[in-house]
């Protein structure tokens, strides 16, 4: 068989990986912090259809928003299996599915931001549901969407394990930002099955625990953006695999 050589060089990669991971950030605390955050009142159904309402276009552009951070998120998946795929193929492989997992649900899940919209219209059918209906309607759909989100990051929890694990391991990164990033996959995993198993102690661990997860991805997304990778250490893991590949057939 014969070997050809990786026409793209992996700093490349990792500079797009780093422009990919930084909008991936910008767009999520975006909607958190400036859109969810100021929208949503909790407790108050009828508070937070008046405001989506009142800022629909708002509402509207931050879904589009979340569904354009899942597109940079596939491409960015595909740019950390080719540079930690030298490491083992194996593990980077299964933290691909990991990933898409998590992106298959969140793609899912982000529809119900979309649906909270529909009790909040004004097509005849809804007058058979009275305004406080409809407010609660919206707030299922909302409620939903949040539950959804921390069932994702269960899988985004165990990608970033392994991340981590593979980036410790790899050399060509450094072994800081494998531990930080394998300490944010136990954040999220921790925060999300509290969400399932005790809403009363996710809510008073969030959002620190969350604090330490986006030191950790922050952290990736800068040095790959800023550092890269040592593009001779990252070779030799390459060729060495290649051989053993080889010598496996």
């Amino acid at each position: 068989m014969t070997s050809h050589p990786i026409e793209t060089s992996p700093q490349l990669y990792a500079r797009i990986g780093g422009a990919l991971y930084l909008i991936i950030i910008v767009i999520g605390l975006y909607g958190e912090a400036f859109v969810r955050g100021k929208l949503i009142v909790s407790g108050d159904a009828t508070a937070t259809a008046a405001n989506i309402m009142s800022h629909e276009s708002l509402w509207r552009f931050h879904i589009a928003a979340e569904l354009f951070l899942l597109i940079c998120a596939v491409a960015l998946l595909l740019i950390l299996f080719v540079l930690l795929r030298p490491v083992s193929r194996d593990l980077a492989l299964l933290a691909v599915f990991f990933n898409l997992v998590a992106i298959i649900i969140e793609a899912a899940i982000t529809m119900r931001l979309l649906e909270a919209l529909f009790p909040l219209g004004n097509a005849g059918y809804l007058k058979a549901f009275t305004p406080e209906q409809l407010y609660a309607l919206a707030s299922l759909s909302l409620k939903s969407h949040g539950y959804g989100f921390g069932v994702s990051l269960l899988f985004f929890g165990c990608f970033c394990v392994i991340v981590g694990y593979l980036i410790f391991r790899s050399g060509y990164l450094p072994k800081t930002i494998g531990v930080l990033m394998q300490i944010a996959g136990v954040c999220y995993l921790t925060n999300s099955f509290a969400l399932i198993l005790s809403p009363a102690v996710a809510n008073r661990l969030f959002p620190a625990i969350l604090v330490p997860a986006f030191i950790g991805e922050a952290s990736l997304c800068l040095w790959l953006l800023v550092k890269g990778v040592n593009v001779e250490k990252w070779g030799e893991k390459a060729s060495a695999g290649h051989v053993s590949e080889r010598n496996g057939m």
